[in-house]
């Protein structure tokens, strides 16, 4: 019998926003792996400082990761252990790391996730919508696309949870509106696990209106949106 394969790529979950979030495994992993993979070296090198563990990173982000990714298996292939993290998060979702897990499977290279921190979990549960289906729709399109991506998701079934910036969120909101209908109710949060964590819940207009009328509109941010089926369930209801 063979002996099981030895994990040479770890991904790790840091936490959003409040440190206390990080995991005893986590904190392990990070102190015991030869080399951390960081998304920003400097906000994960804060972490690190914080945690109390020094090790080489090495920056792996959006832009590089093509270029990194034949570099990083080669040494992988060689047996070094690798952590990759990302700012803030679980990486891999809304964030590097498909690729480099995809081809570390194709090369028979043990891959593991650890389970932690991500922001759309906390948000689709105080949201109040139906949580037993749901869909994960991450950042939508910029430019090109967006408005087909809005269309196809009017008539959308599951709850549907995006994430969005502060500069984007008022637009992102109204399109919602505009699409998916003034009165579709919606969750909004902000700044989770931090001081200042706020949920806002109301309609997509209510919503638009309420963040367009703020003076600054700091911090990540999940919108969570109910579905087309739950809302025909809760007419049939009234």
């Amino acid at each position: 019998m063979s002996e099981p394969a030895t994990t040479l790529l770890y991904l790790v979950p840091t936490p959003i926003g409040n440190l206390e979030d990080i995991t005893l495994r986590a904190i392990r992993v990070l102190g015991e792996v030869d080399t951390v993979l960081a998304e920003d070296t400097r906000t994960s090198g804060r972490l690190m400082q914080h945690l109390g563990l020094k090790k080489p990173m090495l920056s792996y982000h959006l832009h590089n990761e093509h270029q990194q990714v034949q570099r990083l298996l080669e040494r992988l292939e060689k047996g070094e252990t690798m952590a990759l993290v990302s700012d803030a998060g679980t990486p891999g979702i809304s964030d590097p790391g498909f690729l480099l897990v995809r081809e570390c499977l194709a090369r028979g290279l043990k891959v593991e996730c650890l389970p932690g921190a991500t922001a759309f979990v906390p948000a689709l549960l105080k949201s109040g919508f139906g949580a037993e289906r749901f869909s994960f729709e991450g950042f939508l399109p910029v430019k090109k696309g967006r408005q087909t991506r809005l269309r196809e998701l009017a008539a959308e079934t599951r709850t549907m949870i995006f994430y969005e910036s502060p500069h984007r969120i008022v637009k992102t909101l109204e399109q919602l509106g505009e699409v998916l209908g003034p009165d579709r109710q919606a969750s909004v949060s902000r700044e989770l696990t931090k001081l200042f964590e706020e949920t806002v819940n109301g309609s997509l207009a209510e919503l638009a209106a309420s963040f367009a009328a703020r003076a600054s509109i700091k911090g990540e941010i999940v919108v969570v949106v109910q579905g087309q089926k739950d809302l025909k369930e809760e007419r049939r209801a009234d």
